[in-house]
């Protein structure tokens, strides 16, 4: 689904200490649920529900293969989002609430 989103949202997603980590791990191509789920500690569908709205708006992608889910980031698109100024003025805001958090 492409259209307009919320990049604050999507910014706020990318910073989330698991979905972050879950990102990091597509960087090098596509990943199965299992593999991601085992990795972060957390059940597939809490894979799939901390990718939700990446998913929605094509961020991320997720295919079936032989009943495997696959997920896979689109990391161009993900860039851009960071490449403007003022989306890295909110993730510098974002990874200083994340440091408030942590400390």
């Amino acid at each position: 689904m492409e259209g307009y989103f919320d990049k604050e949202k999507v910014i706020e997603c990318m910073f989330d200490p698991i979905t972050s980590e879950i990102l990091a791990e597509l960087e090098n191509g596509g990943k199965e649920s299992s593999y991601l789920a085992e990795k972060s500690g957390i059940s597939e569908e809490e894979v799939r529900e901390r990718l939700s709205y990446l998913l929605k708006y094509e961020f991320v992608k997720e295919q079936n293969d032989n009943d495997k889910i696959i997920y896979s980031v689109d990391a161009q698109k993900l860039s851009k989002i960071m490449e403007n100024d003022e989306n890295f003025d909110s993730a510098i805001d974002g990874l200083t609430k994340l440091d408030s958090y942590l400390n």
